[in-house]
């Protein structure tokens, strides 16, 4: 009697005894890791709260089913305590060849996000104050440029690491290590531009004037509930008597 349950049995990741079978199970050799399970269990769905992203949201919460992957591995190259890994993907109905896909495609966002890391930090991606978004892509495009140019140069760099940094091959130099480098290899490298003509500053506006060119502005909406809201009370023009004694 009562409503149905909305939500069934309940999935610890702590408590191997609610896991239940796995939909799909791989076994994998891997060079780096020895080897790797991967378990999947489909059509698992998170419990949502009124936070974050639907913090605004009214009624009843969606149900959003998906799939939870496990990854066990035997060691780590830099001699850790492995730990395992649980991985949640949108889609449901995963084969053991989704899978596998899953849990490889998540080791190589490390790159991903190396990278952009990288051109952040390193090479200045969010350093200048943009304000168009053609100005913002041409950036972008120059920083790739800056990063190819690193990644070619690898050959030609020496390996002036950290006294913490482990030695490297010469073709396997990340590109902030070439970077370091860079002001030796340029002496030797061919220069297309021609020499740099002296010049002064331009004049800029004229005191008086105004800017005929503002910079656009952009609303940040933020959804918020209206409840939330804090309202600021509004100060007493007639604040109450204080005891001085």
């Amino acid at each position: 009697m009562g409503r149905p349950l909305r939500h069934g049995s309940e999935f610890v990741f702590g408590q191997p005894d609610t896991w239940g079978t796995p939909n799909a199970e791989t076994v994998t050799d891997t060079r780096l890791y020895g080897t790797a399970i991967a378990r999947s269990w489909d059509r698992l769905h998170p419990r949502l709260t009124h936070r974050s992203s639907w913090g605004a949201a009214d009624g009843t919460l969606p149900i959003v089913e998906g799939t939870v992957i496990r990854l066990d591995i035997d060691h780590l190259p830099s001699g850790a305590i492995p730990k395992p890994v649980w991985l949640w993907w949108s889609g449901t109905d995963a084969t053991a060849s989704d899978t596998d896909r899953l849990w490889q495609t998540y080791l190589r966002r490390f790159d991903i996000e190396h990278t952009f890391r990288l051109l952040k930090q390193t090479l200045g991606w969010t350093c200048p104050k943009i304000r168009t978004a053609e100005s913002a892509d041409r950036w972008t495009w120059l920083i790739l440029a800056v990063y190819t140019q690193l990644r070619l140069a690898r050959p030609l760099a020496a390996d002036r690491r950290r006294p913490w940094e482990k030695p490297v091959q010469s073709n396997k130099l990340t590109p902030a290590r070439v970077r370091r480098d860079f002001r030796h290899i340029r002496p030797t490298t061919a220069c297309p531009a021609q020499a740099p003509k002296p010049s002064r500053p331009g004049p800029g506006r004229p005191p008086g004037r105004k800017n005929t060119h503002p910079t656009p502005r952009h609303d940040v909406h933020t959804a918020r509930k209206p409840d939330t809201a804090k309202r600021r009370k509004k100060k007493s023009t007639t604040p109450r008597p204080r005891r001085t004694g």
